[in-house]
């Protein structure tokens, strides 16, 4: 238990599915009974009025039936309760109730009762008014500075302040530039009205200004008229706090200080009577309601703050003297003066909790026993320290939080793709310029072995593919249930995929014991999209600008039996030729030698290459897998295609200098079609009219530029999307090639893709060019350096766009260079053990002039040139 928790004195829970807000509670001798004990009046939104008198026999008992003097329902909702002088002829309190649609106006009286049942209370309608505008708030006092009664002022939702002189209506005014209703007060010292507007400011407004301002029911006719008619309603005073206001209380402990209190929702503001801030304070949390009272220091004034955190502080001035822990969020507090206790913190919460609390500690009573005094066994404690020990070693080693069958037991997601296209394409938005856009469907299976709460299904699909439906949120998972979603997936944008897999993402919490909201956990799957989204079958094409050639170790499979979907069975085992046309209109061949283990991919663009070779060496592997064949090879000769590859980046390049020239471009042209909006609004405020001087030309003419410059950028920004696809699929085949090449392990591979290609996305801020150079020189100075003094050398903290890409495309040049001459790629930071182990004899040092004209590698195959040229392969398979 908190040591600063509030000290429940009474409490009560009122109704049932009751909603209650500030204005709904108020504490005053209603019944006139002269013993100085407050009574607790509450109203809430179902229109039930209730008032109690708390008196327990002792603090923390429960309510008892006398407690309660008056229940009784209304036919409205009850808005705001408030006891005041408002009736004429007597200066005895009677209770105002607001509803939306009228004022009433209610005198509470006693009957001694005679048997053990206690005092009898009713309340007696006194006078009611029916308001024809909705109510929104009241607040009452001596308006003009009468004697002896209470006025009414009640605020409407559309901003009219209607004003009643007890059983009578006086008049109603119109806030000027009202839009929504705020807090309102009075204050009789100054006799005004204290109201925040929707502007964030604190308005002040004489009751003389508004009596003598012009009738609200004749506003349109006096528009019309002179001046004489009527008074503009004018504000005394205004303050800008920058935030809107939760409430607004007016106290004056003494008669020569009056102090204006502003709750915001951020800061606590002190005003004084002309408007002037006497003192703020910014609150670290959300306030929820407040009340100043008097303070026990001459000339500060204490104030209870409470926060959506349940907390209660109590402040003087701006010094936070106490906090306490409530058990619920109030929307509003008071302080009530009772027989037994005075100054009982009374709080009312929306969902009808009524508490009366006092501030205070509980020591605490529990001792700690004593312990019994006995002789240390050294060696049963070394014994534990150690078991301990070895408990912690294992507890810290590196190793997922749950086993992987454990995380299987309790959340399985599948993915089933279509093996057939959807008989009715369900692709939508699609900008490829083919006559008809296949979609797939893909049928994604949640299987729950547990409680899941707040499950949600994330599928993922990398762009220029696209899915129907990417979010899915269900109910809460009951145990051993399972939930189907079905979406398709289809070409989105106009270019090839670099990829043709996607991921499900599955997150859920589980809750536990210790946690009822639960752990959040997540379960993913993948799933491969099959080649047939993309390209369908075509005529082989003999003539192609690119060409890569495979060799196998096994004998070449006719492709009826390796691609029976892009194949004709009627051809039978004599089809050794294929084409796959893509729907972006580009056409890739593929051939199988007769005579040789060899298969040929070309095509007249490089990029198009990747998926078909992919595919290719894909299906070959799952072929030879099912006949149980593991020597199954692939291997590559040829020489790497850098030159056309470089082209592919240098064109990327090119349009991310178009990118930023278009940015600064138009960033001049907005800087300067401000500045002419500036000359032009000076020229039309002047009150002797000038000539504009072709500025609204010269506007024009900017607002075009600006236009077009912005059409340019976006067309350049498509463009560039495009030439990042076609980047990332040349870099995967140079990538496979690579490792065909040198035979790479699959971690090497993993490092070899993680170096070339770092970003899913490209931007302006990190592009592609600039990280991969960064990745690329770490590894020509680390694993694949020839030498201490280039491992010496230190990189550039900070990536930025370079210049141009003459040194990306020699890092490149360089890393497929020391791979030839024996290099591995390696993240080890011995850069001895590496130059031992993976460089056996260790690199020869390479002379820069070979990197200046072509070279062939010795030992291999391969063939590198200048600035990226290659030779072709000539060879038939």
């Amino acid at each position: 238990m908190s040591l600063f928790k509030a000290r429940d004195w009474w409490s009560t829970i009122l109704g049932e599915k009751e909603e209650f807000d500030q204005g709904c509670l108020c504490v005053a001798d209603v019944d006139n009974s002269g013993s100085g004990q407050d009574k607790v009046i509450v109203g809430s939104y179902k229109g039930y009025l209730r008032i109690f008198n708390p008196h327990p026999v002792k603090p923390g008992d429960e309510v008892q039936p006398e407690d309660l003097l008056l229940e009784v329902q209304l036919q409205e909702p009850i808005l705001q309760v408030e006891v005041g002088k408002f009736v004429s002829g007597t200066e005895g309190l009677h209770l105002a109730v607001l509803h939306c649609r009228k004022l009433c106006v209610y005198a509470v009286s006693g009957t001694q009762g005679n048997v053990e049942h206690g005092n009898q209370y009713q309340i007696k309608l006194m006078y009611e008014h029916n308001l024809q505008r909705t109510a929104c708030n009241m607040t009452f006092g001596p308006f003009g500075g009468v004697k002896g009664r209470d006025l009414i002022c009640i605020q409407s939702m559309d901003g009219m302040l209607m004003l009643f002189e007890q059983e009578s209506y006086a008049f109603g005014r119109f806030l000027p530039g009202f839009l929504l209703p705020g807090p309102l007060a009075y204050s009789s010292r100054t006799d005004s009205f204290i109201t925040v507007s929707s502007c964030q400011q604190v308005e002040s407004y004489k009751y003389q200004v508004l009596a003598f301002a012009t009738d609200a029911d004749e506003r349109q006719d006096t528009e019309q008229r002179k001046l004489s008619s009527g008074k503009r309603l004018a504000v005394d005073w205004v303050l800008n706090i920058g935030e809107q206001a939760r409430d607004i209380c007016v106290v004056s402990f003494n008669q020569g200080v009056s102090s204006v209190f502003v709750l915001g929702e951020r800061n606590f503001f002190c005003l004084k009577d002309n408007g002037q801030i006497r003192f703020m304070k910014k609150l670290d949390y959300s306030p929820s309601c407040f009340i100043p009272y008097c303070s026990v220091q001459e000339g500060t004034i204490n104030t209870l703050i409470a926060n959506h955190s349940k907390m209660l502080n109590v402040y003087q001035d701006v010094t936070l003297k106490w906090a306490t822990q409530l058990p619920c969020v109030p929307v509003s507090v008071k302080v009530a003066n009772f027989q037994d206790l005075r100054g009982v913190i009374v709080t009312l919460s929306d969902d009808g909790h009524l508490q009366c609390s006092y501030l205070g500690t509980d020591p605490s009573l529990f001792q700690a026993p004593k312990v019994d005094s006995r002789e240390i066994n050294y060696e049963e404690m070394n014994a534990e320290i150690k078991e301990l020990q070895k408990i912690i070693r294992e507890a810290t080693k590196p190793q997922n939080i749950l086993p992987e069958s454990e995380k299987q037991r309790d959340v399985t997601v599948t993915a089933e793709v279509s093996p057939d296209l959807d008989e009715e394409s369900q692709a939508v938005d699609s900008e490829v310029k083919a006559g008809a856009v296949p979609s797939v469907t893909v049928k994604i299976t949640i299987q729950s072995r547990v409680t899941a709460q707040k499950p949600n299904l994330a599928v993922c699909v990398q762009a220029p593919l696209a899915v129907t439906c990417d979010q899915f949120v269900f109910d809460d998972l009951e145990p051993d249930s399972s939930e189907t979603v079905v979406l398709s997936v289809f070409l989105k944008e106009n270019c090839s995929p670099s990829e043709l897999e996607g991921t499900c993402m599955f997150s859920y919490n589980i809750p536990t014991d210790l946690n009822p909201e639960g752990i959040p956990r997540v379960s993913q799957c993948n799933f491969s999209l099959p080649l047939k989204l993309v390209c369908f079958p075509a005529q082989p094409s003999k003539a192609a600008n690119h060409k890569l050639t495979i060799d196998t170790n096994k004998p070449p499979i006719s492709f009826v039996t390796i691609f029976p979907d892009f194949v004709d069975p009627s051809e039978g085992d004599q089809a050794n030729a294929l084409g796959f046309q893509f729907l972006t209109g580009s056409k890739t061949t593929l051939l199988a030698s007769k005579t040789s283990q060899r298969y040929r991919i070309q095509s007249d663009q490089l990029e198009d290459l990747w998926l078909v070779t992919k595919e290719l060496i894909h299906r070959l592997e799952e072929h030879f897998k099912k006949q149980n064949c593991k020597d199954f090879a692939c291997t590559f000769s040829g020489s790497i295609p850098l030159q056309e590859y470089f082209e592919l980046i240098d064109r990327h390049f090119e349009l991310r200098l178009n990118a930023e020239k278009y940015q600064e471009l138009l960033s001049e042209r907005a800087v300067q079609f401000r500045a002419i909006e500036r000359r032009l609004l000076t020229r039309f405020k002047d009150k002797t009219p000038a000539p504009l001087q072709h500025l609204d030309t010269l506007l024009e003419g900017t607002f075009r530029e600006v236009i077009a410059l912005a059409d340019a950028a976006e067309e350049n920004q498509a463009n560039m999307f495009q030439a990042f696809a076609k980047l990332k699929s040349a870099t995967h085949l140079v990538i496979m090639l690579i490792s065909l090449w040198q035979k790479l392990s699959t971690d090497q591979t993993a490092i070899l893709e993680a170096t070339l290609l770092p970003l899913a996305e490209d931007t302006q801020e990190l592009g592609w060019e600039e990280t991969v150079d960064a990745a690329v020189s770490y590894l020509l100075r680390t694993c694949l350096s020839k030498s201490s003094k280039e491992q010496a050398l230190t990189l550039s903290s900070q990536l930025s766009m370079p210049k141009d890409t003459s040194r990306l495309k020699k890092n490149i040049t360089l890393l497929c260079d020391r791979l030839a001459k024996g290099g591995r790629l390696s993240l080890s930071t011995d850069s001895t053990t590496q130059q031992a182990a993976v460089m056996p004899g260790g690199c020869a040092t390479i002379p820069e002039s070979d990197l200046e004209e072509r070279t062939v590698i010795p030992g291999s195959t391969a063939m590198f040139a200048s600035h990226g040229q290659t030779t072709k392969q000539k060879a038939e398979p």
